[in-house]
């Protein structure tokens, strides 16, 4: 059966993926270092990982299996879900796939480079209700392809 593996330390769609989760019985895996909230669902499993750069990460790509799916921001954490045959969502609704994940990690390591010489500063833009809308809409068709299977 499907599972959701949510990278949740700073997930901004924690609330939309349990409501997707919920309506299909999927369990959830919310994995952090800390600061998440606790969840009044059955379905949703709460995996507290040792403080760390990539701890969050390194768990989920251990636990996750084919079919399952993945929400992260993390382009490096999506590549190795994928290679485990697994989905990879980002929190705006934008799919990882075998497709775009090498377009992904090279620009990540563009955009490196770029901040360490101080070209670019800033983040990303901010999370609009357009991306809340896309996001929801690409879970729901991640899991329906993933059932299907």
């Amino acid at each position: 059966m499907t599972e959701i593996y949510v990278d949740g330390d700073a997930c901004p769609v924690k609330d939309e993926v349990i409501r997707v989760a919920e309506r299909h019985g999927l369990v959830t895996h919310m994995v952090s270092d800390g600061g998440i909230r606790p969840y009044p669902s059955p379905l949703v499993r709460l995996v507290f990982v040792p403080p760390g750069p990539d701890a969050a990460d390194d768990w989920i790509a251990e636990h996750i299996s084919p079919g399952d799916i993945a929400i992260t921001n993390d382009i490096p954490l999506a590549d190795r879900c994928l290679k485990r045959g697994a989905g990879a969502i980002r929190a705006d609704g934008k799919p990882f796939t075998e497709d775009s994940i090498g377009t992904a990690m090279a620009t990540r390591e563009i955009m490196a480079g770029l901040r360490e010489q101080g070209e670019v500063t800033g983040g990303p833009p901010p999370f609009s209700k357009q991306d809340r809308s896309r996001f929801l809409q690409a879970l729901e068709t991640a899991v329906q392809d993933s059932l299907r299977r």
